[in-house]
């Protein structure tokens, strides 16, 4: 009897063992079978949403950087669960925003505010420049049409600066949201009445860095014999301070809530965020080492002699390029050069981020291509981009329009952990604007002319990387990673147009016009997240 007892156990143990290397059997069937692609196949949460999923929604509600989320730690702070609380490691230190001293937005208008009036007449819009030089100018012609008493016509974006972009503001804008968001400031309208649609147009080029006396006294004059004025230039044709606060208040509210990107653009933005934050806390680099950056600025640094001869040809074919003759050595030593993409490198690395580390490269095509990034890439493997992100069909909608492709790059720098543009454009003070706004996320501005003085001197072999050029890096960085302070005023001595022109940008740092401490009466708690 107990003979039989054993060879029944026995059994079982058998049939156990046997169930046991056929679940591990098909586990690794599953995983070597069937390898990854390019594009991974995502989960749910990786892939597009839907058109009614992501129809009232936007990316800057929905998205919430690992540090910032109170439900998920941080993908690099989930080892402190299992030790000390009040530790942090170097790899946090990294990553952690600087404090907001409890800055947040406060975009409520005044009790003297009113609803737009029977408007004067019709204000068209022609904007220049790239996406973020176009945002910039919508957002100050919505204030100028307040201004003046205009009922605003969804601007025209340009089509003929050196990108060539054909696309609407429908293309690029939530044009329903832009006007619904604006009703109580501004009536927005898509075209002009039928009956106007050939009347005769005041064609004016607004004076750059005006205040409300312009406006009100010049501009506003001319309704007297004109039912429409046309803009002919939208950029920098507003004051950056000296405004009255509900100006700047409405200035904030078009550019961080009314001026949406259109739905498609915002899915795909979302999604490249959501692979990206698969790989951990990531940093999105605007590699602003393009063709037509390098021949604007004239910096040939680290460029073959031929290269060199490519772009000053195309600085000197481009007609609306007024500075022909450029010294690309002096550029450099001034600090008006973008960084390359090897000093980059360099850069990221005596700031201690290890090699592992995952980056988006926030840009267009690379000027050289591999032969520039081959250091770069060297360093940092994981180098990511909207290219390598997507799949040719989920980008194909956007092929050959410049200022859609932009807009995937500005909604990933601005949900990225840490943002380092390698030069002060349009687009780096509008994502650092953008990150202050939405609670001071950490943004490195890289001093181009101190870090110069430092590569040269790698380069001639007279310092050597190390944690002696680590700590001067650190140190000289301590204090440009978007901490709260004041928006910067004219630099001393500078008169005329080069005072205004000096100052810091109205978009690139909104206190205080648009941030006010926690504590202050008129903060709108529920504008916080926009």
């Amino acid at each position: 009897m107990q003979k039989r007892r054993w060879r029944t156990l026995a059994l079982l143990r058998k049939v156990l063992t046997c169930a046991i290397c056929a679940i591990s059997l098909l586990a690794l069937f599953s995983i070597h079978v069937f390898p990854s692609s390019r594009v991974p196949n995502f989960s749910d949460s990786f892939k597009l949403p839907t058109q009614h999923e992501s129809k009232h929604q936007s990316w800057t509600q929905e998205l919430t950087p690992p540090h910032l989320s109170k439900s998920k730690a941080p993908l690099s702070s989930r080892s402190h669960q299992l030790g000390s609380a009040s530790v942090i490691s170097d790899s946090d230190k990294l990553w952690k925003p600087p404090p907001n001293h409890d800055f947040v937005p406060c975009l409520e208008a005044s009790p003297n505010y009113t609803a737009p009036v029977e408007s004067q007449g019709y204000l068209l819009v022609h904007t220049n420049g790239g996406l973020n030089q176009m945002r910039a100018g919508i957002c100050d012609m919505v204030a100028v049409a307040r201004i003046i008493n205009a009922t605003l016509v969804i601007p025209e974006l340009d089509k003929e600066s050196f990108w060539q972009d054909t696309s609407n503001f429908s293309d690029v804008f939530d044009e329903d949201h832009f006007i619904n968001a604006l009703e109580n400031d501004v009536k927005v309208v898509k075209k002009l009445p039928k009956e106007l649609a050939f009347a005769p147009k005041s064609v004016r080029y607004f004076r750059s860095w005006s205040g409300m006396d312009y406006y009100q006294e010049q501009i506003a004059s001319m309704w007297v014999n004109n039912e429409i004025i046309r803009a002919a230039k939208s950029d920098s044709r507003l004051a950056n301070n000296n405004l009255p606060p509900d100006i700047q208040k409405l200035r904030c509210r078009a550019c961080y809530g009314a001026l949406r990107f259109a739905p498609r653009i915002e899915a795909i933005g979302k999604l490249l965020v959501n692979r990206m934050r698969a790989n951990g806390p990531y940093i999105a680099l605007h590699l602003r080492f393009e063709k037509d950056m390098l021949a604007f600025s004239g910096c040939t640094h680290d460029l073959s002699p031929a290269e060199a001869d490519e772009l000053r040809m195309i600085r000197e074919n481009t007609v609306y390029w007024k500075i022909k003759d450029i010294d690309s050595g002096e550029q450099r030593s001034k600090g008006y050069c973008p960084l390359t993409p090897k000093e980059a490198g360099i850069f990221l690395s005596a700031l201690g981020y290890p090699s592992n580390t995952p980056i988006y490269i926030a840009a267009g095509e690379i000027y050289g291509g591999d032969s520039h990034m081959a250091d770069l890439r060297s360093r940092y493997p994981l180098l990511m981009s909207k290219e390598t992100l997507a799949s040719a069909d989920e980008l194909e909608p956007f092929i050959d329009h410049s200022s859609q492709l932009a807009a995937l790059d500005y909604i990933v720098s601005v949900e990225s952990d840490v943002f380092i543009p390698s030069y002060s454009g349009n687009m780096a003070r509008a994502v650092e604007g953008h990150r202050r706004f939405l609670g001071h996320r950490k943004t490195i501005s890289p001093d181009r002319k101190a870090l110069v003085r430092l590569f040269d001197k790698i380069e001639h072999g007279t310092m050597k990387e190390g944690k002696n050029l680590s700590n001067r890096i650190i140190e000289m960085h301590k204090k440009r990673q978007g901490s709260p302070r004041k928006r910067k005023g004219p630099v001393s001595g500078t008169k005329g147009m080069e005072r205004f022109r000096s100052e810091e940008s109205f978009y690139v740092n909104p206190i205080p016009d648009c941030l006010c401490h926690r504590e202050s009466p008129n903060v709108n708690s529920s504008l916080i997240t926009r």
